[in-house]
């Protein structure tokens, strides 16, 4: 699986191009993420993307480490790991504590990536989803990215960054940061391109990761338009493709 390096401060990290994401709608059975995480392993994935929120954190936790059990990979640093912090933990004095708690769930010692989920906060300790439009708060920005950078100086995530944050925002916590984001993940796809938030992030040398490049049918917040563009159904026949 290709992978790209990126560098933070005078360090040189490597991130697989692909991922495998484990949000689905409802939420996957842990055997069938175990083993489609294990099928994918073999196929040569070594980045994989979760988050509390999609209930996931666990069963891949377990796959990896039956993955390095099995021989499948020779170590954890094989491995590239996302996770994110989620809204109603997006408080000062939460954060440090919601990654330890995914680290704990995970059965890891660090994240490769650790990115804040929403650039919105939410009621403490209500982790219902979709969350109720009462329990949205605005988020704490310095207080929430300090926390994120000591997230990175104990070493508990190689890197930090964040999701679905909009050119506003993600100025907003540059001009803050001590410690500027590595990555932003946002939804793009050929119907979505996000051209200015990408050419801002290349100004900053901000990694842009997608998610639901290919509209996610069947899911919620899926689109059926991509799937059914007559440009990938030719690029499709032209490669002997399903």
């Amino acid at each position: 699986m290709s992978a790209f390096t990126f560098q933070i401060g005078s360090v040189h990290h490597l991130m697989p191009v692909l991922a495998l994401g484990t949000a689905a709608s409802p939420p996957p059975e842990p055997i069938v993420l175990r083993k489609t995480v294990l099928e994918d392993i073999k196929l040569g994935y070594r980045h994989f993307d979760t988050s509390p929120r999609y209930q996931t954190e666990e069963p891949l936790g377990k796959a990896l480490a039956e993955a390095v059990s099995l021989g499948l990979v020779q170590s954890r640093s094989e491995l590239f790991v996302t996770s994110k912090l989620w809204c109603a933990d997006s408080h000062g004095g939460l954060v440090v504590l919601a990654i330890q708690r995914s680290l704990e769930t995970l059965k890891l010692d660090y994240l490769d990536f650790y990115v804040i989920h929403w650039p919105v906060s939410s009621k403490p300790g209500k982790y219902k989803f979709p969350i109720e439009e009462d329990d949205f708060l605005p988020m704490d920005y310095e207080a929430v990215w300090s926390e994120m950078e000591e997230c990175q100086r104990l070493g508990v995530a190689k890197c930090i960054g964040v999701s679905n944050f909009s050119c506003k925002k993600l100025q907003h916590i540059l001009s803050i940061a001590k410690i500027p984001p590595s990555v932003n993940q946002v939804e793009m796809s050929p119907v979505w391109q996000q051209r200015k938030l990408r050419e801002l992030c290349k100004f900053k040398g901000i990694v842009v990761t997608a998610y639901s490049v290919l509209g996610s049918r069947g899911a919620f917040w899926g689109t059926h338009k991509i799937m059914e563009s007559d440009v990938l159904k030719e690029i499709a026949e032209a490669k002997e493709k399903q």
